[in-house]
């Protein structure tokens, strides 16, 4: 079996902006502090390189409060990327600023036309499947065009739920491996995951979830010690980064970059 899951050589992550602090937020708990913000970026950045990749870093978008968060507007594949479809109509902008990015990468570039909606977010990418979270951003009409456009490279689709109140698929899970997922107890219930090994945040650790594997390394927001330690029990290398601010606007790990290796260079 394949890792092109976890494996990656490049990265793509965009400075927050000053304008961070007026991003989209379930729940209001305080404005973030750009300059925690931008620290703990850096940290991410670093642990990225770190892990060898190539990471291109874009500048700040004023105009899009959330445009740090790279992953919701792209779908990055080996074959080719596909620009998503954001579900908040504030954030379709993003997806057009990164087009050019991702064009001049890849050879194929596709885009969600809609009217349907889907935020990457909310796709968790295995070694076998796409799993796609319906959510209250992403729709039945846009994972049935995503599942259009990958199918032309060999992917399958296989359509999941979001747990009622969470934003998107991948706040509650994650890929460790290729045959092990990282998730909290109430999406694990669900049963999408029984063809997988599965290891359960701990009780009250559940933003723990939103990780990501990178090459030999998992990088873990900090402050979820019961997580870490039962990451690092099962033999995973973890390196925790620091997420307070982010994390005021629904901002995890895997919102902050977009991971890949463009077919014919792994």
């Amino acid at each position: 079996m394949s890792d092109r899951s976890y494996r990656f050589t490049h990265a793509i992550t965009r400075l927050p902006a000053v304008s961070a602090t007026k991003g989209l937020r379930a729940v209001d708990t305080g404005a973030p502090d750009i300059t925690l913000m931008r620290t703990h970026h850096a940290a991410y950045v670093a642990a990225l390189k770190a892990e060898g990749a190539t990471v291109i870093e874009l500048p700040p978008l004023e105009a899009f409060p959330d445009a740090q968060f790279v992953e919701d507007v792209a779908l990055c594949l080996q074959e080719g990327a596909v620009i998503t479809r954001p579900g908040a109509a504030t954030r379709l902008g993003e997806a057009a600023e990164m087009a050019p990015t991702l064009r001049g990468i890849y050879d194929e570039v596709l885009t969600v036309e809609g009217p349907g909606t889907i935020e990457a977010g909310d796709v968790l990418t295995t070694e076998r499947e796409i799993l796609v979270g319906r959510s209250a951003r992403t729709n039945a009409d846009g994972i049935a065009e995503l599942t259009d456009l990958v199918g032309r490279w060999g992917y399958r689709v296989r359509e999941l739920e979001t747990p009622p109140g969470v934003l998107h698929f991948k706040t509650d899970c994650s890929l460790l491996d290729a045959e092990t997922i990282l998730s909290t107890a109430r999406l694990a219930a669900a049963g999408g995951f029984k063809a997988y090994r599965t290891i359960l945040t701990a009780e009250g650790e559940e933003a723990a979830a939103n990780a990501i594997r990178f090459n030999d390394a998992v990088l873990l927001p900090a402050g979820f010690p019961r997580t870490a330690e039962a990451l690092d029990r099962a033999g995973y290398k973890v390196v925790q980064i620091g997420n307070s601010e982010c994390a005021k606007l629904d901002g995890g790990m895997s919102c902050l970059s977009l991971r890949f290796t463009p077919k014919g260079r792994g």
